[in-house]
């Protein structure tokens, strides 16, 4: 599911953004577009000299507005099944062959009178003909939709297009909602990309700061997260190839939203092995870590806990225990790609959790140049002396390592 609002299609980059659908068409991807159409919508009503009313952010659809409303959404469908269809031999979709089809798959109801106010025909979404879009879809075709619906009295209703996106998302128990915008992406305070967040955060997330798009559309993806859709993925139409990387790079350009974070902290497993061994390999060249040889590695695989993401180890560490009620933590690392995070913490807090179930009362760890980090996490300065026997026999004296020691 793409969803793309007038906005989207008014932009430079729309162009673009055709060509990438075509590639995704080709490469066999079953795909269902739904496109809004406000600033055409309000373009035309300047040009016809039309008031446009709204109330608390939703346009009254009288009978004038109505007609302004189906003529900027005839057009946007004429234009986009026109670039759709390109295929010279000198355009990036030569040879595409795309078939196109909508249709009337949106039963919609009327909303009624609000606060006094009566919205005429504006409406919202009542059923999906999810069958209908399946049958297309199964011919190979893209499925076109608008903000347009209607009712079995034969009435024509303006709905909102994330709440079209929204329902037949969830009616399909799509894969993924695409949701391009303007600036529909979440930051930190930092500028950074929010990569993903999920449901349960969004709340809070929404009576904050944040633009009525921004608001709209984390809304519109929670309540498809929470209904059967995969994962909602916001993404903006200003950043070329957008679309492609989102779907096809492990970072993706957006802000992915999901019921459960993607990068998941777990047991570590055999097929782990090559990750976690990349992962340390760059640490133990610089002499952070002590290095481990694959067979190692695999004997100790069960000591080990990582954070994966698409199969991509992104950090990891291990735990030892000792007799003594005491245990060592080590071979904690994060990709360089995705440090700066609370990745290395959330490591160790389940480590500790992990030690603590295990009646371990101290953890122990042998750093050379991590010091600081263990120390502003309540790690304090200890003695080879205070090691288990058996650790201390094996301390490296030319090593030299630093000994810091936690109690739980």
């Amino acid at each position: 599911m793409i969803m793309m609002g007038g906005e989207t299609l008014a932009h430079d980059h729309f162009q673009n953004i055709v060509h990438d659908i075509a590639l995704l068409n080709s490469l066999g991807v079953r795909l269902v577009l739904v496109h809004g159409a406000r600033p055409q919508i309000d373009e035309l009503c300047q040009q016809k000299n039309i008031q446009a009313k709204f109330h608390n952010n939703k346009r009254i659809t009288d009978e004038p507005m109505l007609v302004t409303v189906q003529q900027a959404v005839g057009q946007l469908r004429s234009q986009i099944e026109a670039l759709l269809s390109t295929g010279t031999s000198n355009s990036p979709m030569h040879g595409a062959d795309i078939r196109v089809v909508g249709g009337n798959f949106v039963m919609a109801k009327p909303l009624g009178v609000l606060d006094g106010v009566d919205f005429a025909h504006t409406g919202e979404v009542r059923k999906i003909d999810g069958k209908a879009i399946n049958r297309v879809l199964d011919n190979n075709a893209i499925v076109l939709m608008n903000c347009l619906g209607y009712s079995k009295n034969g009435e024509t209703f303006n709905l909102p297009v994330e709440d079209v996106a929204t329902q037949t998302a969830i009616s399909l128990q799509a894969d993924k909602l695409i949701m391009f915008g303007e600036n529909n992406c979440l930051h930190h305070e930092n500028g950074n990309l929010i990569k993903d967040i999920i449901t349960s955060e969004i709340l809070n997330l929404v009576s904050s700061k944040l633009s009525q798009e921004q608001s709209t559309q984390l809304l519109s993806a929670k309540h498809a997260v929470e209904n059967g859709v995969a994962r909602c993925q916001l993404i903006q139409h200003s950043q070329d190839g957008a679309l492609l990387t989102e779907l096809f790079t492990l970072d993706g350009s957006g802000t992915l939203i999901s019921q459960n974070h993607q990068e998941q902290l777990r047991s570590a497993k055999m097929e782990d092995v090559v990750g976690i061994l990349e992962l340390l390999a760059p640490l133990e060249d610089k002499g952070i870590l002590v290095r481990r040889g694959r067979e190692v590695l695999e004997n100790e695989i069960n000591r080990f806990r990582v954070l994966v993401k698409d199969d991509m180890v992104l950090g990891c560490a291990a735990l030892y225990p000792f007799d003594n009620q005491m245990a060592e933590l080590a071979c904690v690392a994060v990709h360089r790609d995705y440090r700066g995070g609370d990745r290395g913490d959330r490591l160790l807090s389940t480590l500790e959790t992990e030690a603590k179930n295990q009646g371990i009362n101290k953890l122990f760890v042998l750093t050379t140049q991590t010091a600081l980090w263990f120390e502003e996490r309540g790690f304090k300065v200890g003695t080879v002396e205070e090691l288990p026997a058996e650790k201390k026999s094996l301390y490296n004296l030319q090593r030299n390592s630093k000994v810091f020691v936690k109690g739980l």
